[in-house]
C-alpha cells in the first residue's frame, strides 16, 4: 500500500494496478485516488470502466491501444472481472506489450495468487492487497473522522460502537456519519447515542445465538435464526457465520487450556482485550469436544445443502435444535 501511496504522491505511474482484497472500503478509495491523480472529472474522453464476469477483453485491448485524446494517459478501470481466478489468455499476452500511455486498473474481491495474470501484474505493475484492518488500525481511523467533527469518544464507548459494526469499514463510515449527524452541535459522543442510533450487525445476533446455545435456551436461539431470515439474510451465509464462531471458540478454549491469558488471546486473535474477554466468557460454556462436534457438524450441514440432500433454512434449524437440546 506504501508504495501506490508513493506512486499517486510522485505521479509515477505503473502502466497496470491491481487492487484486490477483503477491505472494500480501502479498495474503493485507492481507486478513486488514481482516477483522480490521473484523469480530471470532466475528461470523459480518456475513462473507460468495465465491470462484471461479462467484460470482454477485447474491447480493453483495443481500448488501451487508443491513444489518449489531449491527455498523457487513458484510464481504464476493469472491476470484478474474474480474470485473476479463471484463465483470460488473451488479456495475459497482451499485457507485456501494452503502451506507457494507458493506465489499465483491475479491482477484485478475490484473486488466485497462481495465476498468470496476478503474476504479470505483480511483475508489470503494482498488486495490492487490502486486507481486514485490524482493531488499533480501525480505532486510529475512527479517531481521526471523529476529530475533523471536534467530537470525542471514551474507549468504552468505542468498543461499543465496534461491538455494533464490526470491521468492514464501510459499515463503520456509514454508521459513523449517521452518528456525528445525529450528535451535531455537541462535543461528546456517548454510549447512548450509540445504542440509539447504531444497528447491530449480524454477527451480533449470531454471538447472542451461541449464548443461547451455551445456555441450552432452544426458543432464543431459533428466534434469533428466524429474525435474520426476516432481514433477508442467506440460511448458508448464517451457517458459514455460526461455523466461523465455533472455531473462534474452538482456538480460545485451546488457547485457555494452554495457560494464555486474555491479553495473549487478544493479541493472537487481532482483536480488543474487551472483546477478547467476551470471548472467552462464551467459550467457558462449551467444551472441547462439543465446540469440534459444532463445526464437523457445520461442515456436515453445508454439503448436504449443496448436494441437494437438505434445504438449507432447515438445515440450520436443525442443527440449533441439536445444541440446544438439555
Amino acid at each position: 500500500m506504501k508504495m501506490l501511496q508513493e506512486d499517486i504522491k510522485n505521479g509515477t505511474f505503473k502502466k497496470v494496478y491491481l487492487l484486490f482484497g477483503e477491505e472494500a472500503y480501502l479498495r474503493t478509495q485507492y481507486k478513486q485516488r488514481l482516477r483522480d491523480a490521473l484523469t480530471t472529472p470532466e475528461d470523459t474522453m480518456n475513462q473507460a470502466f468495465f465491470q462484471g464476469k461479462g467484460c470482454n477483453p477485447r474491447e480493453i485491448i483495443d481500448l488501451c491501444e487508443t491513444l489518449p485524446f489531449f491527455a498523457q494517459r487513458r484510464y481504464i478501470s476493469v472491476d470484478d472481472s474474474g480474470f485473476f481466478k479463471n484463465k483470460c489468455q488473451e488479456l495475459a499476452e497482451y499485457l507485456p506489450q501494452m503502451p506507457d500511455t494507458t493506465c489499465l486498473v483491475f479491482t477484485e474481491t478475490q484473486v488466485d495468487k497462481r495465476s498468470r495474470m496476478f503474476k504479470l501484474v505483480k511483475d508489470l505493475g503494482r498488486a495490492v492487497e487490502f486486507k481486514t484492518q485490524d482493531e488499533k488500525t480501525l480505532i486510529r481511523w475512527i479517531l481521526g473522522q471523529l476529530g475533523r467533527e471536534n467530537l470525542r469518544i471514551t474507549q468504552e464507548t468505542l468498543q461499543l460502537f465496534l461491538e455494533k459494526t464490526g470491521t468492514d469499514m464501510d459499515r463503520i463510515y456509514s454508521e459513523l456519519e449517521k452518528l456525528i449527524s445525529y450528535c451535531l452541535g455537541r462535543d461528546t459522543i456517548t454510549s447512548q447515542d450509540v445504542e440509539a442510533i447504531c444497528a447491530n450487525q449480524v454477527t451480533n445476533k449470531i454471538f447472542e445465538m451461541l449464548n443461547a446455545i451455551g445456555e441450552r435456551r432452544q426458543k432464543k436461539a431459533l428466534h434469533l435464526y428466524y429474525d435474520l431470515l426476516a432481514l433477508k439474510e442467506p440460511p448458508m451465509r448464517i451457517l458459514f457465520l455460526l461455523s466461523r464462531q465455533f472455531n473462534q471458540l474452538l482456538s480460545v478454549r485451546n488457547m485457555l487450556g494452554l495457560g494464555h491469558d486474555k491479553n495473549a488471546i487478544a493479541t493472537r486473535l487481532g482483536m480488543s482485550p474487551y472483546i477478547a474477554g467476551k470471548y472467552i466468557q462464551q467459550a467457558r460454556r462449551f467444551s472441547s469436544q462439543l465446540l469440534l462436534a459444532a463445526v464437523k457438524d457445520c461442515v456436515q450441514a453445508e454439503e448436504e445443502v449443496k448436494t441437494g440432500q437438505m434445504n438449507d433454512i432447515l438445515s440450520v434449524e436443525l442443527l440449533l435444535i441439536r445444541y440446544t437440546q438439555a
